[in-house]
């Protein structure tokens, strides 16, 4: 079996930067080439072209290309052409794409279609309250009812999205997934009193209501610590950088304990979970989060948001706690529970892992992937 995958992002050191939707293909990419099945990868809005193959996976760069006229249908019907192609050439049995924006709006393949839903611009927009580009919509919604077979990250998303489009088609849920090998417990390089946010600092991950939370575990803890790692993002309704928009409602005693980290690589990164006594996470608008998983493979406890998507993946008061950001006296609360309780935050990051282990180990969802894809491509 041959499985190609078109993707905007992939965490390759020659492609732009990924997120949660690059990083949930590599780790499926990764887990169907140990279990025996062919990959191939096919990045678009790339700076050049190229095709070549790398730990058993076969990659395609394609460069972004530019149309005076209509370069919202001949960009698709490029990439249609281009996906034909090697679908004919390599004898690909399926092609998976993501849901954003509807890239596969007005293509015909020559193999089956699968969606898989990480979150719609249409999703994420009724999330935040705000409104969407009419084409977005159009454009999404012809992705969706064109494909074959449609998946989703979480219950919720497809439950959301169903509603959204007024889709008929049946959505199958398979979680992402996570290399548990990689994101491992390292206790040892705890550091007490050590709070982490990780992930973009954009409004929609519930970062503006990080510093009312820290000045109120300050008041009660004045030598916590707080590290925020991520890019800093322009806020959509203020167009100030959210980094301004955070300190501005920093207390002066919290300001002095928070440090920013910026954007870092990603081995970086797993250094300052391990860190962490308490991973924060406040979340309004996820398909689900990847970050959360890390963590929580990490043995870290976590609070999160309790948002849809949230009980799919936390168990409240077992795996950490989940939480309305928007009150911020409880929130800060549960933060402060656990820090002033190591052994309720390692006994709580000991079930997070073993959560993970079960439902969201690339060893377990990989599984469920073949399964999947063995049945349509007999159907097919």
């Amino acid at each position: 079996m041959h499985i190609g995958f078109l993707t905007p992002e992939y965490p390759h050191p020659r492609s732009g930067p990924a997120a949660g939707l690059g990083t949930s293909i590599k780790n499926m990419a990764t887990a169907l080439v140990e279990n025996g099945i062919k990959v191939s990868i096919f990045i678009y809005n790339q700076q050049e072209d190229d095709i070549f193959s790398e730990n058993g996976i076969k990659f395609h760069f394609i460069k972004h290309r530019s149309f005076n006229m209509f370069g919202w249908y001949l960009h698709r019907k490029f990439l249609q052409n281009y996906l034909n192609k090697h679908i004919a050439v390599d004898r690909i049995d399926t092609i998976e794409a993501p849901d954003w924006t509807g890239i596969t709006a007005f293509m015909k393949l020559r193999c089956p279609l699968v969606i898989r839903m990480n979150g719609t611009d249409a999703y994420f927009c009724k999330m935040e309250n705000r409104k969407q580009k009419q084409k977005n919509f159009w454009f999404e919604k012809l992705a969706l009812q064109g494909a074959d077979h449609l998946l989703s990250v979480s219950n919720f998303t497809a439950e959301e999205t169903r509603k959204i489009f007024k889709l008929k088609k049946e959505i199958k849920t398979i979680h992402n997934s996570i290399d548990v090998k990689r994101f491992f417990p390292q206790q040892e390089k705890m550091q007490t009193g050590s709070v982490l946010y990780f992930g973009s600092l954009i409004r929609k991950k519930g970062v503006l209501e990080l510093p009312e939370i820290f000045n109120r575990i300050v008041e009660k803890m004045p030598a916590a610590k707080f590290r925020l790692a991520g890019k800093d993002v322009r806020d959509i309704s203020a167009g100030r950088p959210t980094r301004k928009l955070m300190e501005k409602q920093l207390s002066p005693a919290a300001a002095k304990r928070v440090k920013w980290l910026g954007s870092l690589p990603y081995d970086a990164i797993l250094e300052e979970i391990a860190k962490a006594q308490v991973v924060v996470l406040p979340s309004f608008a996820e398909a689900l989060p990847m970050t959360w998983i890390e963590a929580m493979a990490m043995e870290k406890a976590v609070v999160t948001s309790d948002i849809g998507w949230a009980h799919e993946v936390m168990l409240d008061a077992e795996t950490g706690f989940t939480v309305d950001p928007k009150d911020h006296e409880l929130y800060a609360k549960k933060v402060l529970e656990l820090l002033n309780d190591p052994a309720l935050a390692q006994q709580m990051g000991k079930a997070a892992r073993e959560r993970v282990l079960e439902k969201f180990s690339s060893e377990v969802v990989v599984k469920e992937n073949i399964k999947f894809y063995e049945a349509m491509v007999r159907r097919s």
